[in-house]
């Protein structure tokens, strides 16, 4: 038997994979990906629009908790950032030590529950003054998630170099890339994906839930 492996896939746009014509984004791609390496996780996303990370932090738990029961290999990936960093009202929309300590809270809340996390970085878009303060708070949640021990996957800079991404990024709506930015996305991140499903030591499991 599978293993019964559960992950939740929490955040923004990015991880619901807005702009991706294939509607896989980056989580569907590293899905298949578990599966090709012989894991069978139920995975779910949970990526809302245009939610900041105080936004996020309100909601997840009450939908990773129906979603991750006990007895459960349980998992989260975690990603946000961008929209706490759009400038909004004079000031970007979510102040920065908000938004270390939603990301801080949420660690602790599964830490707790006894839930691995994986956390990704804030990608770039087309506006270099929001990539500015969106690299500002990649430095911060980078250092909130060692201090965890949490994996965190960096991002920003690859995305930035690389010519299919921002391309696309700036093709569409000056932030979400098509089906090739994701799969460049996809592919930074399956390295520490595969690394983190690793933990559970082995796709086969005793459970027959």
């Amino acid at each position: 038997m599978l293993r019964d492996l559960r992950i939740c896939c929490v955040g923004d746009s990015f991880v619901a994979g807005v702009g991706d014509p294939r509607c896989l984004g980056w989580v569907g791609r590293l899905g298949a990906s578990a599966h090709a390496d012989g894991f069978a996780p139920t995975l779910y996303n949970l990526g809302v629009r245009r939610q900041t990370s105080v936004e996020i932090a309100e909601r997840w738990l009450g939908e990773c908790e129906q979603r991750l029961p006990s007895g459960t290999d349980a998992g989260v990936v975690l990603s946000f950032g961008v929209n706490d960093t759009s400038w909004e009202g004079g000031g970007p929309r979510v102040d920065p030590a908000r938004s270390a300590e939603s990301l801080a809270r949420m660690l602790r809340q599964a830490a707790a529950r006894g839930w691995r996390v994986l956390a990704v970085a804030p990608p770039p878009i087309a506006d270099q003054d929001h990539n500015a303060r969106s690299a500002a708070l990649d430095e911060r949640f980078a250092e909130i998630c060692a201090s965890a021990a949490v994996p965190y996957v960096r991002i920003r800079h690859a995305l930035r170099e690389n010519p299919v991404w921002m391309r696309e990024v700036r093709a569409g709506d000056g932030a979400h890339p098509g089906a090739g930015g994701y799969d460049v996305l996809a592919e930074l991140v399956e390295p520490r994906w595969r690394e983190w499903l690793s933990g559970w030591n082995s796709p086969e499991s005793v459970s027959d839930v």
